[in-house]
């Protein structure tokens, strides 16, 4: 595939062919284009293709594409780490936001999320791996974590998400998703709600959407290698 469009559109595809392979509905998995260092117009490729989502983990950089955008019905994703200083932004500027994962930045993210926006939607970010470079709650932290975001009412607790430790064959990924999935099913019972797992990138896709990813992040396979500054 040649252009962003042709490969947005491939992907689409594909993420439909492997839930019904894996015997879920066609549509029960979002592919969320993951745009960090390609301009505003890869974007608009991508929207030509098909997709719908796009995710960004630099508010310095998202903030300008999002304003070229705004022709667009275009649904806003900050799939990156958070920082304290720019939660303001990440409030106002986005949709949905992956990677909650700690009390204080929900608290931020709930005080300066504007009035006039629906509830921001949210995952908290779980660390299978136990890696201190990644962010991200331990599996024993999700229940205080996800009992204080749902009580906050201007964002809205949606699931979870993970990026795990890159594994060698499908067979070892779908262990690591399964893991998350299976923390997912074991809070519904006290937050019925919950219906999001945000797992799966270019090189593991399949094997999240075996495991029930409801939205893959997909950065390479859809605009190419990241364009460095």
């Amino acid at each position: 595939m040649n252009t962003t469009t042709e490969r947005a559109a491939a992907l689409l595809a594909r993420i439909a062919g492997l839930a019904a392979q894996y015997r879920r509905p066609r549509d029960s998995v979002c592919l969320v284009g993951v745009a960090k260092t390609h301009p505003a117009a890869s974007v608009r490729e991508a929207w030509a293709g098909g997709v719908r989502h796009f995710g960004e983990s630099y508010v310095q950089e998202a903030l300008p594409k999002i304003e070229a955008l705004r022709d667009l019905r275009v649904t806003w994703h900050f799939v990156g780490r958070i920082q304290s200083n720019k939660t303001a932004a990440i409030a106002s500027h986005f949709d949905w936001v992956h990677g909650i994962d700690q009390l204080r930045v929900a608290e931020r993210l709930e005080r300066q999320r504007p009035a006039g926006l629906a509830p921001l939607q949210c995952c908290i970010e779980v660390n299978l791996s136990g890696e201190s470079s990644k962010g991200g709650v331990s599996p024993g932290e999700l229940g205080a974590l996800a009992g204080a975001i749902a009580a906050m009412p201007r964002l809205q607790l949606r699931g979870l998400m993970t990026l795990p430790a890159p594994r060698e064959g499908i067979v070892a990924q779908r262990k690591e998703f399964a893991r998350l999935a299976a923390c997912l099913a074991g809070m519904r019972g006290s937050l019925p709600g919950l219906d999001t797992l945000s797992m799966g990138m270019s090189d593991d896709m399949e094997a999240a959407i075996a495991e029930g990813a409801t939205m893959v992040r997909i950065g390479t396979a859809l605009f190419g290698r990241r364009i460095k500054a």
